[in-house]
C-alpha cells in the first residue's frame, strides 16, 4: 500500500527530530545565541571613561553578533550594585559585565564583606584595555622628574599632600605604592571623584595627584598642571614625551587602570568563546585602537584564561598595598 503524502512527511519530520531527542533544552539556546538583545552593564555613570568604552564595544558587538547590544549604567556602592545584578542574572549570555580593575581586583581587599566574589561568581571573557596613571604636580611645585619629586618630598616630609578620587581607588593606592617604594611621607586628601581632584590640583590646594590620561592629559597640554611620569612599562603613543617611572629609576613600578568583560559563572562556554573572538577582532581594528590610545591606554585582548590569570595577579598585588595603607572601608 502506498503511503499518503501526509504520512511520508510525518515520517521525515520524525526521522529529523530523532537525533535531538534527549538533548537538554539548554543546548538549543546555546546554538541559537544570540536570538535577542544583549545587556552590557557597567557600574559607572554615563559619560565616564569606562562607560565610553562600553558604548564603543556595544556598538561593534551589535554588528558582529547580529543582535542589539545595549549599555545599562548601574553606578554606586563601589560596584556592588552592578556586580550583584550580573552575578544573579540568568546564565544565558544575555547579561554581561564591563568591569574595572578596582571593582574586581581591589574591592576584595578593601571590603570585609562583599555581595560578590570576583573569581567564583564570574567567568572572564576578555581584557579590553590597560590604562595607566600619570603623576601630575601643580605648577608651584618646582620639579620636572620623578627623581626630583622624590627628593623634594623627602625634604618636606609630612608637609606635602596628594588628592585622589576616594579611599581605595587605584589613584590612592598607586601613590601609597610610590610612598612605600621611595620612603615618602605625603598626606592623602580623598575627594568624591577625579574632577574635584583636578580642580584643586590646578588651583594649588593640593600638591600632586595620580590620574588617568583621559582626565589629566588635556589639562597638562594647556599648561594647567605638569606631568612628571607615567606608570606604564613603556612610553605611551598618546604622550611619548612623558617618561615612565621605570626609566626614571623605579624598576617594576607599574599601575594599571584596566577594564574587562565578564559573564555570570555558568554561562555556556560557546557563548564566552564567541564573545572573546568578537572582541579580539575589534581590538585589532585601527579605529578602535585609536579610540583607546586617545583615552591614554593600550588595547589588551587575549584569551579568557589570560584574563583569569591577570585578575589573580592583580588581586595578589594590591592586597598588601591596601593593608599597609589602612584603606579598609568597612
Amino acid at each position: 500500500m502506498n503511503r499518503s503524502p501526509i504520512s511520508r512527511r510525518a515520517l521525515v519530520l520524525r526521522s529529523l527530530a530523532t537525533p535531538l531527542l534527549g538533548l537538554p533544552l539548554g543546548a538549543f539556546a546555546q546554538h541559537a545565541w544570540p536570538s535577542r538583545a544583549v545587556r552590557l552593564l557597567t557600574g559607572t555613570p554615563a559619560g565616564d571613561s569606562t562607560d565610553a568604552s562600553a558604548r564603543q564595544i556595544a556598538q561593534r558587538l551589535s554588528i558582529a553578533l547580529g543582535q542589539s547590544v545595549f549599555v545599562e549604567n548601574k553606578p554606586g556602592a563601589h560596584g556592588f550594585i552592578v556586580s550583584e545584578t550580573v552575578k544573579n542574572a540568568p546564565k544565558d549570555g544575555y547579561t554581561l559585565l564591563m568591569s574595572s580593575g578596582g571593582q574586581m581586583a581591589i574591592n576584595p581587599s578593601l571590603y570585609r564583606k562583599m555581595p560578590y566574589d570576583p573569581v567564583k561568581d564570574f567567568v572572564p571573557v576578555i581584557q579590553i584595555n590597560n590604562g595607566f596613571l600619570y603623576l601630575a604636580v601643580n605648577n608651584e611645585v618646582p620639579v620636572k622628574t620623578v627623581t626630583e619629586f622624590i627628593a623634594y618630598a623627602k625634604e618636606r616630609a609630612g608637609k606635602l599632600n596628594y588628592g585622589s578620587g576616594g579611599s581605595g581607588t587605584t589613584q590612592h593606592l598607586t601613590m601609597e605604592l610610590l610612598k612605600k617604594r621611595a620612603g615618602l611621607s605625603i598626606s592623602h586628601v580623598p575627594y568624591r571623584g577625579s574632577p574635584l581632584v583636578l580642580q584643586d590640583l590646578m588651583g594649588g590646594s593640593i600638591d600632586c595627584a595620580f590620574d588617568a590620561g583621559a582626565s589629566i592629559l588635556p589639562q597638562a597640554r594647556q599648561g594647567k598642571v605638569r606631568l612628571i611620569g607615567v606608570t606604564s612599562p613603556t612610553r605611551l603613543p598618546s604622550s611619548p614625551e612623558v617618561p615612565t617611572f621605570i626609566e626614571q629609576g623605579l624598576s617594576g613600578f607599574e599601575s594599571r587602570v584596566w577594564s574587562g568583560l565578564f559573564a555570570p559563572t555558568g554561562t555556556p562556554p560557546n557563548v564566552v568563546q564567541r564573545l572573546n573572538r568578537a572582541v579580539n577582532d575589534m581590538l585589532r581594528d585601527p579605529s578602535f585602537i585609536d579610540f583607546i590610545h586617545r583615552s591614554g591606554g593600550e588595547p589588551a585582548g587575549g584569551s579568557s584564561e589570560a584574563l583569569a590569570s591577570f585578575l589573580s595577579a592583580e588581586i595578589a598585588k594590591w592586597a598588601p598595598v591596601v593593608r599597609e595603607s589602612g584603606a579598609q572601608v568597612d
